[in-house]
C-alpha cells in the first residue's frame, strides 16, 4: 500500500504523490545559530532530504537507526539544504532556552518528558501540524476528518490541527488536544483492530473513547 501523501523531518518535508510541496531548510545564518550550541560531548545529527550527518563524541556508538540509514560524519554535511539538526545531551534544555530567546522564530521539540535529553530544531513554519493542514487541503480532505496520533511534544500542533486526535502514553502535554487515549505503544495495534472492526459494522465514532 502507497500512501497519499508523506511528511519528514517534523513537518518539514512533505510530497503529495510524487509532487514535492514543501521543503523548509535553514538560512546559513540560523543553522551557524543552532550549531553554536556549547554542549560539550553532545551527539549531532544533521538531516538533508537524501543523508544523515553525525557527530559522534569519542567512544560512542552510533545507534542502529543511524546505522541503517548509512550515516556519514558531520564534517561531510554540506553547508546547505540541511532540513533539521537533532541534538543528544543532558543540557539541552538549556540550549532550546536560549535559541528560543534569540531565535524565536525557528521551531524546538524535545528537551522535556518524554525526551528530555533530546532536542529538535527545524525552520521557521517546519511543524506536523502545518504539514497534516497542507496535505489535507491538497487532497481536498476537510479537517474535522483527519486523525492523528502523538505521543510527544512534536505532536501537539497536529494534534491542535486533527479532526479526532489519539494520545498515545500519558504526557499531560497531550491531554488538552486528544479525544482518546492509548497508555502505551504497545496497545495501538488493539486499538486500530477495534475502530477498523466497528468501521466494517457500520458503527465507528469520532467520540471520545469509542
Amino acid at each position: 500500500m502507497q500512501p497519499d501523501a508523506v511528511a519528514t523531518n517534523n513537518g518539514g518535508r512533505i510530497l503529495v504523490g510524487e509532487d514535492l510541496h514543501v521543503e523548509a531548510q535553514f538560512s546559513a545564518t540560523d543553522l551557524e545559530a543552532v550549531l553554536a550550541h556549547e554542549l560539550h560531548g553532545a551527539r549531532v545529527v544533521l538531516f538533508t532530504a537524501e543523508a544523515l550527518y553525525v557527530d559522534l563524541p569519542s567512544g560512542t556508538q552510533p545507534e542502529a537507526w543511524m546505522v541503517a540509514r548509512q550515516f556519514r560524519p558531520l564534517a561531510e554535511a554540506p553547508s546547505s539544504g540541511i532540513l533539521k539538526v537533532g541534538f543528544y545531551h543532558p543540557g539541552v534544555a538549556d540550549l532550546a532556552s536560549r535559541l528560543r530567546q534569540s531565535h524565536p522564530h525557528l521551531v524546538l521539540t524535545g528537551a522535556q518528558a518524554p525526551y528530555p535529553h533530546f532536542l529538535t530544531v527545524t525552520p521557521e513554519g517546519a511543524h506536523k501540524g502545518a504539514a497534516l493542514t497542507l496535505i489535507a487541503d491538497t487532497l481536498g480532505i476537510s479537517h474535522d476528518r483527519t486523525v492523528a496520533y502523538g505521543d510527544s511534544d512534536n505532536d501537539e500542533a497536529m494534534l491542535e490541527v486533527a479532526g479526532y486526535g489519539v494520545q498515545v502514553g500519558t504526557l499531560p502535554l497531550l491531554a488538552p488536544h486528544a479525544r482518546a487515549q492509548v497508555p502505551v505503544q504497545e496497545e495501538l495495534g488493539a486499538f486500530l483492530h477495534a475502530w477498523a472492526e466497528r468501521m466494517e459494522r457500520g458503527g465507528a465514532s469520532m467520540e471520545r473513547g469509542t
